[in-house]
C-alpha cells in the first residue's frame, strides 16, 4: 500500500458520568471532570505584594463565568462557566500567603552572574516551602508561585541583563569556581586561600529559574504552578476578550485545568485507549557542560491517562555526528525495567502492549535492550515520531471564485497520509471544524511516523498518536500538534538536568511535577 489518505475522526474524551465529548471545553462544561471531588484541597501562594493581590483577584475570577464580548470569538475561545461548574467544586482561597520582598527580588533578578541570579531568585520562592509549609497543620496540594515579568525575562538560560545590580566576576574568579566545581563533582574538595567558594551548589544547577525551582522543590513532594503577574493582570481588554490579547476565558480554562490536575485528579480520561496498552516516550536532554553527556528518562502514559516518569542514567547518549540520542543495550534495558517496575507498583495491572515513541528513533542495539526488559507475552513496538519540517505540505481544495486563491486553506486536522505499510505523515495541526478555524501560526507541519521495530497496524498507531495529542493536562485545548509522549520530552530533560545531584529516590514519578 502506498500513498493512501485517511481522515481520522477527532478522538473523544471521557468526562463525568462516563459521558464523552471531543472538546474538553464542552465535556467539562456539560458533564464535569472524569474524577470529581467534593472539595478542592488547600494550596499556598508565594509572591510579591502585587502578585498576592493579583492572585486573590484571580481566585475570584476562577469562580465566576467569563466569555468574550463578541459572540463570533466564542467558538475559538469557548466561554468559561466557572470552576465549580467545570470541575465540580469552587476553587478555595489560599491556605497561606507568603510574601517575597519586591526590592530584594528585583535585586536578585538583576545579578550579573546567571547562575547566582537564578539560584538567588529560586531561594526566595523555595524558602517558605522549606521553612514555613512544614509547620502547617495540613500539607497543601500545590504551591502557586506568582512571579514578576522581569524574573521570566532575566532568569532563563540565555537571558541578558543590561542593568545589573552587581559586578560580574573576574576571569580569575570564574576560573577558580570552575576548577572548584570540577573537583567537587569528582568527589574532591578544593581549598584555595583557606576556604572553598561559597554557594558552590548554584553552579551545579540550571541557570533557568523555572527548571531549577521545579527540580529543587521535588524533595518536598509539592508540585508548583508558576504564573507570571502579567497573566493574572486582567485588563478591560482581556476581560472583554477583544482582539490582540489572549482572552480571560481562555486563561481561566488553561490555568484551572492545570491546577485541578496538579491537585491530584484527572479532568478527563481516554475512552479510546485499549486495555493493557501503554505508551512510553523517551526523553533526553544534553548537558550544558558536555557535548555528549545527556540525561535520559522514560515517560509512560497508560490507558487510564495517568503519566509516570522514570529517571534513567546520565551517560554519553548523544552523537554529535548524527545529532541523535541513543542508549546502549544495558542502559535501554535498565530504563524500561525501571519504568515497568514503577508502573506495577502504582497500577499493578497486566501489560499487553508497549509502544515506544522517540524523536531520534531507535537503533537495533537499543531495541534489543528494551526487548530484554519487556515481560514475556507483552508486545513491544518501537516508533519514531517527530515533526517533518522539511517534508511535503498539503492544502485543502476549494472552489473559490478566484482561481488564484484556491487551495490556500490549511488541511484538516487528522489527515493521515500513509506512504508505506510502516511510514506515514499525520497532520495533527490544521483546520478544526469544532472551532471553525485553524489556530496555528504556520503552514501545518505533519508528524512523521515510522514503525522501526516490531509489528503493528500503522493506521492504529496513527489513531493512538492523534489521541495522545489530547492528554496535555497543563492546558485545556482541543488538541496539540504533538503527542504528550513527545511534546514534553524536552521539559522533562530540562528539569532533570536542573538539579543533577538530587538523589534518585527524591525524583518524583508523577508527571505533574515536571509540567
Amino acid at each position: 500500500m502506498t500513498d493512501t489518505f485517511h481522515l481520522l475522526s477527532e478522538p473523544n474524551l471521557q468526562f463525568g458520568s462516563e459521558q464523552q465529548a471531543s472538546d474538553p471545553h464542552d465535556g467539562l462544561a456539560l458533564f464535569g471532570p472524569s474524577e470529581a471531588r467534593a472539595n478542592i484541597p488547600d494550596h499556598v501562594v508565594i509572591g510579591t505584594p502585587t502578585g498576592l493581590k493579583l492572585w486573590d483577584e484571580w481566585v475570584r475570577s476562577l469562580n465566576a463565568p467569563s466569555a468574550c464580548e463578541d459572540p463570533t470569538r466564542q467558538r475559538p475561545w469557548p466561554p468559561y462557566p466557572g470552576f465549580d461548574v467545570a470541575f465540580g467544586s469552587r476553587w478555595p482561597a489560599p491556605l497561606k500567603r507568603y510574601t517575597v520582598d519586591p526590592e530584594t527580588l528585583d535585586e536578585f533578578a538583576r545579578k550579573a552572574d546567571r547562575y547566582e541570579r537564578a539560584y538567588s531568585v529560586a531561594n526566595l520562592y523555595l524558602d517558605p516551602i522549606q521553612t514555613q509549609v512544614p509547620r502547617l497543620d495540613a500539607k497543601p496540594a500545590i504551591a502557586v508561585c506568582v512571579v514578576p515579568d522581569n524574573v521570566h525575562k532575566n532568569c532563563r538560560t540565555k537571558s541578558y541583563v543590561a542593568d545589573t545590580s552587581d559586578e560580574l566576576k573576574t576571569s580569575s574568579e570564574r576560573s577558580h569556581l570552575k576548577s572548584a566545581l570540577k573537583d567537587r563533582q569528582s568527589g574532591q574538595s578544593r581549598f584555595d586561600f583557606g576556604e572553598e567558594p561559597q554557594d558552590l551548589e548554584q553552579y551545579g544547577l540550571s541557570p533557568d529559574f523555572r527548571r531549577q525551582l521545579k527540580a529543587r522543590v521535588m524533595q518536598y513532594d509539592i508540585p508548583v504552578q508558576i504564573v507570571r503577574e502579567s497573566t493574572l493582570d486582567v485588563t478591560d481588554q482581556v476581560r472583554r476578550g477583544l482582539k490582540g490579547v489572549n482572552p480571560l476565558s481562555d486563561r481561566l480554562w488553561n490555568i484551572g485545568t492545570a491546577l485541578f490536575y496538579k491537585c491530584g485528579r484527572k479532568p478527563w480520561k481516554t475512552p479510546w485507549a485499549r486495555d493493557g496498552v501503554c505508551y512510553v516516550g523517551l526523553a533526553y536532554r544534553l548537558s550544558e557542560r558536555s557535548k555528549r553527556t545527556a540525561c535520559c528518562a522514560a515517560q509512560m502514559f497508560l490507558d487510564s491517562g495517568d503519566g509516570v516518569v522514570f529517571v534513567g542514567e546520565f551517560g554519553p547518549w548523544y552523537s554529535e555526528e548524527r545529532k541523535e540520542f541513543h542508549l546502549t543495550r544495558d542502559a535501554a534495558r535498565d530504563l524500561l525495567t525501571g519504568t515497568i517496575e514503577t508502573y506495577m507498583a502504582q497500577e499493578g495491572r497486566e501489560l499487553k502492549e508497549i509502544f515506544l515513541h522517540a524523536r531520534s528513533g531507535l537503533n537495533g542495539e537499543e531495541f534489543e535492550g528494551f526487548s530484554d526488559a519487556c515481560p514475556d507475552g507483552v508486545k513491544l513496538v518501537g516508533t519514531r515520531v517527530r515533526k517533518d519540517r522539511f517534508g511535503p505540505r498539503l492544502f485543502r481544495h476549494d472552489d473559490h471564485a478566484d482561481v488564484t486563491r484556491r487551495g490556500m486553506h490549511p488541511i484538516l486536522r487528522g489527515t493521515f497520509w500513509q506512504r508505506t505499510q510502516r511510514h506515514g505523515l499525520l497532520f495533527t495541526s490544521g483546520f478544526k471544524p469544532r472551532i471553525a478555524t485553524y489556530d496555528g501560526w504556520e503552514i501545518p507541519v505533519p508528524l512523521s511516523i515510522t514503525i522501526q521495530h516490531g509489528e503493528a497496524d500503522l493506521l492504529q498507531v496513527a489513531e493512538d498518536i492523534l489521541g495522545l495529542t489530547k492528554l496535555n493536562y497543563n492546558a485545556c485545548q482541543l488538541g496539540e500538534s504533538q503527542p504528550i509522549t513527545v511534546k514534553y520530552s524536552d521539559r522533562i530533560g530540562e528539569v532533570l538536568l536542573a538539579n543533577p545531584e538530587l538523589p534518585r529516590e527524591q525524583w518524583r514519578t508523577n508527571f505533574k511535577f515536571y509540567i
